[in-house]
């Protein structure tokens, strides 16, 4: 019986009871009961095994389906006799067997199986009236035993339409649901029109326009203005006595490494001041990163300041539990739970006022559906989300210490920051913002709970807004905005921009007339001196007035019905509501402040705006031709300053690190994305890391270098003496282990050097240039010599060096390009050889594919004859250990032995013949281990692993369109560099060899260190 037979006759006698047996056989070779079945034991047992089976001709073995003639060779005859009791027992069985069959729902048993397959439709599960007259009944009282028996299962809520989804009230919901992971700024919506948007550091943000404008917001940035929004950045406020303010904070700093917390210019009020902050006491490693501060002036008879202190979002984490430990402020204040604050109730008085009654679709009219709100009876009315959305309302934001008296302050995303960077900044502003108009008489001696009518009943506060407003009117008349000293601080109060948007968008330019009418003495005061001291003040800084101004500011739609009711239509409101009233604080950035070319390239101005306000100040600064830029742009502004970018320049900050580890991952996915035909191979092209940079490596390295064989001396025989002391110093196996353990027992963790005294001397010796490597003045230091050299590697050994690389030809250094040490022959052939653009690598020899591909041949046979076997693996075709790797003899990769042998530096090479790998443990690599074309871990020597010895890698890299040739910025050893120029002649000091992991070319580039 074949196996679908069996499975039809399993599935007939499933529900039969055990009196019932149909025979595979044909009745007439089988004995047979006489009262009308048998049992499952009488049928089998009545045949004999030894008599031979007897068969029929016209019928197979096997149960029959269907009718067939004669009776299928069954028997026809009834019976002779019927034993009562036997056939009542047999039936009994049959008919429970029938019942139990009847009653048990087999598969699907609805009233739709009823149906032919042609009338069968899905519409009928929901709608029973498309199902025949006879059967609605059947399958209504089916719908509702499962409606009944449903609680288990939800029912699926059909989805809104389209035009209920963009409601405004919807919408809201919508986006506030979508703010609980991420934060978005208040231009989210504008920007995610515009811009490719990345979910990073806890906020979505713009990268970079989805339109093609590199060169244009390079051109905006260098002609006109560039704008960003910077509300991503945290400001956490401090306020106590001004003594105890300093004294904790110096903890944080250090006076080596520039001005301070307590630079005087800063503490006054009247400067932006910046500083790279350490953990406490823990100078000059373990730094946090760099940050910003602003101190409010000073109250006159009162100690008590305020600083705010601005920090890039990663830096948050480790900089608020510092604050915390260094002002003693444990103690959490958790914010009270407190009605929602609507907009304040004003009092009839004259003008056009903000009256909800006025608005015209809260009336019904006859005849018209209503139109639905946002608040319905299940909750209250949906709010937008102003601030931080992802921060439960029980989270302390205040910290306060009964000790020293400080409280500390978390405003992040209670303040809005825009920079404008261009040398019109300044124009754009003066055209944007208008100086706030005083109050009438009636609205002063009328009560109002608005800040703007109160604040104009103090006489003194109304002159100095006009002292105020007279500093900003003297800036419409300066030329650049580079002009203006660096950090000026200028505390305004304008009116709601909004009011005088114009009709089209044009570029904001300086007026000529203006600048002839502003007195020339006030103009060169501001210039030389900055804004004074009392100008710098701000209502900014009272958190009092930033709520009232955030909770009564008019909405686009009253705003629009006012405008609507003027006479003259595009004309200025008259009198302005008094909600437009807004107070702001502009802060001057500095522009290029390094290098002899290019000054103050990049300034601008910041904009500091209460929360809430930041859409009515973004779109009428758009209308004035400013360029938008994201984070990309953010990253190629501090590129073509020469400044390091935060988090990119900093990896020895835990947030470089972190942001290191991503990158790499980020680049390593990327790469392994593509086919391995397609793929670079690293390996050949003799780059040991493409996508990150082992910065503890190379400065352990360097001071082993050093440490071992002391510094060359400063005459022609430097490199050989070098080469012989590195020869003699390479450790054996035993030494090397050795020499691990005490260095996992005291690792020193590599820094990077910002002493600016250090910085200064190693600038003068390096003859800082410009790009294109043009001498400039030398500034006055020690001779380099071995004793100079000496003492500056006494206190800064396991250090790197921030450097800027102008390439000397053409090129265009790319990320994590290596920076090399150029022979002597490199050197003579450059200064003979006017078109010399450097040497060649040679290339290396893969000796990781073949076998890598060779276990996996290997490990796929493996598993093909332990499957036909049922054997485990043998070992011999398990990969190859760390151990066999690093005994792997690697042939020579350098066929050029002039250059080899020119070599300064010549240690235990992989390219050598004969040398060895790597010093790996005896852990076993798996196939899954390896990555074509990458180097596994631990690797070799990165300083001598190519024919050229490495300094360090590039950070950022690109073709400068400030310079006009490629530069990069990155990171070097110190010993390393002092080495370098010590045995390099002073005309061609500071000259390095670039190459990009991509390529086998070097380039000549010259080291611009300038503090």
């Amino acid at each position: 019986m074949s196996g679908a037979k069996h499975r039809m006759r399993d599935k007939k006698m499933r529900n039969q009871p055990a009196s019932v047996q149909y025979s595979s056989k044909p009745l007439n070779l089988l004995s047979t009961s006489q009262n009308g079945g048998n049992t499952r034991g009488s049928g089998h047992s009545s045949h004999d095994p030894s008599t031979p089976r007897q068969r029929d001709p016209r019928h197979k073995d096997g149960w029959v389906r269907g009718h067939h003639r004669d009776g299928g060779g069954y028997a026809k005859e009834m019976p002779k006799y019927i034993t009562a009791k036997a056939f009542t027992k047999a039936r009994a069985a049959e008919v429970s067997a029938m019942l139990k069959a009847v009653n048990t729902a087999i598969g699907s048993c609805h009233a739709y199986g009823a149906l032919p397959k042609h009338m069968r439709r899905r519409a009928m599960s929901h709608n029973t009236k498309r199902l025949p007259c006879r059967l609605r009944e059947v399958a209504n009282r089916m719908r509702e035993k499962s409606l009944q028996a449903g609680p288990k299962k939800k029912e699926l809520a059909k989805n809104k339409s389209r035009k209920a989804r963009r409601r405004h009230g919807n919408l809201l919901l919508e986006f506030n649901r979508r703010q609980r992971k991420n934060v978005w700024l208040e231009t989210h919506i504008w920007h995610a029109k515009r811009f490719h948007m990345l979910k990073k550091w806890g906020y979505c943000l713009g990268d970079r326009p989805t339109y093609k404008c590199y060169r244009a917001c390079y051109r905006a940035m260098s002609s006109h203005c560039l704008l960003q929004d910077l509300s991503y950045y945290c400001c956490i406020e401090l306020q106590g006595e001004e003594d105890r303010l300093l004294a904790s904070l110096s903890q944080l700093t250090s006076k080596e490494t520039g001005p301070t917390f307590a630079v005087p210019v800063a503490l006054s009020g009247r400067r932006q001041g910046s500083v790279v902050v350490y953990r406490a006491g823990r100078y000059p490693s373990q730094p946090l990163g760099p940050v910003t501060f602003l101190w409010r002036p000073r109250t006159q008879g009162s100690t008590h300041r305020q600083l705010w202190i601005w920090a890039h979002p990663t830096i948050k984490q480790d900089l608020v539990p510092e604050l915390q430990s260094v002002c003693q402020c444990l103690e959490a204040v958790f914010p009270p739970v407190s009605p929602v604050v609507m907009p304040a109730d004003l009092a009839p008085v004259a003008g056009p006022e903000f009256t909800p009654e006025k608005i015209p679709w809260t009336k019904q009219t006859p005849g018209r559906k209503r139109k639905l709100s946002a608040k319905t009876a299940d909750g209250p009315v949906a709010k937008k989300i102003l601030g931080d959305g992802t921060r439960s309302p029980t989270t302390p934001v205040t910290w306060k210490s009964s000790s020293t008296g400080i409280v500390i302050n978390d405003l992040t995303m209670e303040i809005v920051r825009y920079r404008l960077i261009g040398p019109q900044s300044h124009s754009v502003l003066t055209e944007t913002l208008e100086i706030a108009t005083d109050c009438d008489l009636m609205n002063k001696s009328h009560p109002s709970s608005l800040w703007w009518p109160e604040h104009c009943q103090d006489e003194s506060k109304m002159i100095l807004h006009r002292q105020q407003a007279d500093v900003f009117h003297t800036l419409k008349s300066i030329y650049s905005t580079g002009e203006v000293p660096s950090g000026t601080v200028l505390g305004l109060t304008v009116d709601d921009p909004r009011l005088t948007l114009p009709k089209k968008k044009g570029k904001a330019l300086p007026n000529m007339k203006q600048t002839q009418e502003v007195d020339e003495e006030r103009r060169r005061e501001l210039m030389l001196q900055g804004v004074p001291e009392h100008c710098c003040q701000s209502p900014l800084w009272d958190q009092s007035i930033r709520d009232n101004v955030t909770h009564n500011k008019i909405s686009e739609q009253e705003l629009n019905r006012m405008k609507s009711e003027v006479l003259v239509p595009g004309s200025r409101l008259s009198p302005i509501p008094l909600q437009g009233r807004v107070p702001v604080l502009l802060v001057h950035q500095p522009g290029k402040q390094v290098g002899q070319e290019m000054s103050s390239w990049g300034a601008g101005w910041d904009l500091l705006l209460p929360k809430g306000w930041g859409m009515a100040f973004w779109v009428p600064l758009v209308y004035r031709g400013v360029r938008i830029g994201g984070l990309k742009m953010s990253l190629k502004h501090s590129q073509n300053k020469g400044a390091p970018h935060f988090p990119h320049d900093y990896p020895d900050c835990p947030a470089g690190v972190r942001f290191q580890e991503e990158q790499e991952s980020e680049l390593l996915g990327k790469f392994k994305r593509r086919p391995p035909a397609k793929r670079t191979n690293y390996i050949k092209h003799g780059c040991l890391a493409p996508f990150c940079c082992p910065w503890q490596q190379l400065a352990e390295e360097w001071d082993l270098i050093t440490g071992e064989g002391g510094s060359s001396s400063s005459d022609g025989g430097g490199h050989r003496q070098a080469q012989r002391v590195l020869q003699t110093t390479e450790p054996t196996a035993e030494e090397t282990t050795s020499r691990e353990r005490v260095t996992k027992l005291t690792l020193q963790r590599f820094t990077v050097l910002r002493n600016k005294k250090s910085l200064k001397q190693l600038s003068s010796w390096c003859r800082p240039s410009s790009s294109r490597g043009q001498k400039s003045l030398r500034v006055k230091a020690p001779p380099l010599n071995c004793s100079s050299v000496a003492s500056l590697l006494s206190s800064d050994g396991m250090s790197l060096v921030w450097v800027r690389l102008s390439l000397m030809s053409k090129g265009r250094p790319e990320l994590h390009a290596l920076v090399c040490v150029p022979t002597e022959e490199d050197l003579n052939l450059q200064h003979k050889e006017a078109g010399y653009s450097g040497p060649q690598e040679p290339p290396h020899k893969d000796h990781l594919k073949s076998r890598v591909k060779r276990c996996k041949k290997g490990s796929k046979k493996a598993a093909t004859s332990s499957s036909s076997s049922g054997k485990p693996e043998t070992k011999a075709t398990e990969c190859p250990s760390a151990t066999d790797l690093s005994s792997a003899k690697v042939p020579d990769s350098n066929p050029t032995p002039d250059l080899q042998s020119s070599n300064p530096i010549s240690t235990s090479s992989t390219t050598q013949p004969g040398q060895t790998i790597s010093s790996g443990g005896p852990e076993s690599l798996s196939s899954s281990d390896f990555t074509l074309g990458l180097w596994p871990d631990p690797l070799p020597s990165v300083t001598s692993h190519c024919s050229r010895v490495t300094l360090g890698w590039v950070t950022q890299g690109d073709f400068s369109l400030s310079a006009g040739c490629g530069e990069a910025l990155g990171f070097v050893s110190l010993t390393g560099l002092l080495n370098t120029l010590l045995n390099q002649p002073e005309k061609q000091r500071g000259m390095v060899l670039l190459r990009n992991p991509t390529s086998l070319q070097y380039r000549f580039a010259k080291i611009n260190l300038e503090v």
